[in-house]
């Protein structure tokens, strides 16, 4: 959907607008991008129902609410599992933030996020024991050098 519309530099500057800041006023994207709110709202409504802009987020500081492990987990499947089983599996697990198939050994990267080292623990062994997944390889997030909204 989102390929058939073409965007202008309006459109670039009002979604990066939106990126930096999702909860901004349109008269706040329009001073900035040199049109009026009403302009700015009908752009953000094509730009919507063309499914360019999927959704309007919060970000969190993970931290604040508790969550102080961030880990990146391989995930190693038997057979031909298939992308949707493999979702499937990673939903039941709400410390699954995000999940991808990936080239390589691993049939998927996911991004997990955990109160302490323990709830990770238990989370791996949870993923473990389904019966697709024949072992995870993890990684633990130490800092970060770059965030998304930089």
């Amino acid at each position: 959907m989102s390929g058939s519309l073409r965007l202008d530099s309006q459109d670039r500057l009002i979604v990066a607008h939106l990126e930096r800041n999702a909860r901004s006023s349109f008269a706040a994207i329009g001073a900035e991008v040199g049109l009026s709110a009403p302009a700015v709202k009908r752009r953000v409504d094509r730009l919507v129902a063309s499914g360019v802009i999927t959704g309007f987020h919060a970000a969190l500081d993970a931290r604040a609410l508790g969550h102080d492990v961030e880990a990146f987990v391989e995930l190693h499947c038997s057979g031909r599992t298939s992308a949707a089983e493999i979702a499937r599996i990673v939903s039941r697990h709400p410390e699954v933030l995000e999940a991808y198939t990936v080239t390589g050994d691993a049939n998927a990267l996911l991004r997990v996020r955990t109160t302490d080292t323990a709830h990770l623990e238990r989370t791996l062994e949870n993923l473990r024991s389904e019966p697709a997944v024949l072992q995870t390889k993890s990684s633990i997030a130490l800092s970060r050098l770059i965030s998304p909204t930089s």
